[in-house]
Formats: structure tokens, sequence, C-alpha cells
């Protein structure tokens, strides 16, 4: 009798046992179940936020290229110049003449980054078309790439003396040579300049980030550089 009692309580705590074991698993089952559901909305969030950004990049993308960006052009006068650093953020100008050499191997890396570096505009403008603003930006050496940075210039390549002193310089070293000046959006390192093409006995100029008020630049030369 007191066996079967002794059952009859051991079954009666197994079931129970069972019981506690099944709620403990339906409530670890009912968790696993939220943190999964908050899992996937957080995924969606992130979709959302991406596919958001995506198309804000795209829009900004199309209003670039509306305003001529993504294209290395040349401009009639200086009187669009005004027009063209007022309509975009960072404009890159470069100052030429026909006769001056180097112009044409700048034009070589100018338009490669024009389709690079989306964020810029990259244009060009004759001197001798631009007398007036030659003269208020104080421009005395050929070829000089005037960085206009919100419709204010503020800073200068001047030659080639801050790309090696040479006439080979690969494209990213004027590529750096622009991130220095922040007028793109360079991904590289501006503490030194890349070692790409570069060769032995060409003299590199290290460049600071600087800003350079308006017109600020001068030069006691007042020839083309060949």
């Amino acid at each position: 009798m007191a066996s079967q009692s002794m059952e009859v309580v051991a079954k009666a705590l197994e079931q129970q046992m069972l019981q506690s074991v099944r709620i403990v698993e339906e409530q670890l089952d009912a968790e696993m179940n939220k943190l999964d559901r908050l899992d996937e909305d957080e995924l969606e969030q992130l979709k959302e936020r991406r596919l958001e950004a995506l198309k804000k990049a795209q829009k900004q993308k199309q209003e670039w290229i509306s305003k001529g960006h993504g294209e290395y052009r040349e401009i009639p006068s200086e009187k669009d110049f005004f027009a063209e650093v007022k309509d975009s953020k960072n404009v890159i100008c470069h100052f030429y003449r026909d006769s001056a050499i180097r112009s044409k191997i700048l034009d070589k890396h100018l338009a490669i980054l024009a389709k690079k570096h989306l964020e810029t505009k990259f244009i060009k403008l004759n001197v001798e078309k631009a007398p007036f603003l030659t003269e208020r930006l104080r421009i005395k050496v050929l070829p000089t790439l005037a960085l206009v940075k919100d419709g204010k210039t503020k800073d200068y390549v001047v030659g080639f003396t801050d790309l090696g002193n040479t006439d080979e310089f690969p494209t990213e070293m004027l590529e750096w040579r622009l991130g220095c000046s922040d007028i793109i959006n360079y991904s590289g390192s501006i503490m030194e300049p890349p070692a790409v093409g570069k060769k032995p006995g060409s003299k590199f100029t290290k460049v600071e980030k600087k800003t350079i008020r308006g017109k600020a630049y001068d030069s006691d030369s007042e020839s083309d550089e060949d």
C-alpha cells in the first residue's frame, strides 16, 4: 500500500516537472520569437535607411550632373566663371594659355578626375579671355588651378611644384594635392603623397591643409611654365 502511494506521488511530481518544463520552454520560445521579430524589424529599418541614403545619393548625383559636374569642360569667358562658382560648392578652374605646354598635360589628368569626383566641378578658362579675373586672382604662372569653395578662392596649385616638379606625375598625385585642400572627397592619406608612379630624384612638396582668403596668392613670375 505504501509503495503504491509512493508511485502515485512520484508520478504526480513527474507530471508537475514536465508541466514546469513545458511552461519554461513555451516562455523561452516566446522570448526567442520576440527577439526574432525584433531583429527582423531592425533589419527592415536598416534596409529602409540604406534605401533612403541611396535615393538621396542618386538625387545628389543627378543635381551635380545637371550643374555640369562629371565632365571637364571649357567656359567661354570670365563672366561665366562667376556663374559657375556660384552654382556649385566645390569648383576647380584651370587657368591656361594655348602656348603653355604643361596646360595640355594638366588637361589629361583633370578629365580623369572630373569623372571620378562628381562632387566637384572641373572647368578651364583661357586667360586671354579673362584679363580682369586673371589680374584679380593675381595669376602669373601658367598653368594654375584655382580651388574655389563656397564661391571663394581658397587655394591654388601653381605649376607642377606640388606635383613633384615633373611633367610625368601620375593622376593620383594631382588627386592627392587636391585632397589636401579639401576641394574633393579624398579617401587616401593627405599626410604624404602617394607612391604610385614616383620616380627616383623627383622632389615632392609636403602640403599642409590651408585656407587662402580670396586672392592671397602672389608670385614674382609672369611667364608661362614650359
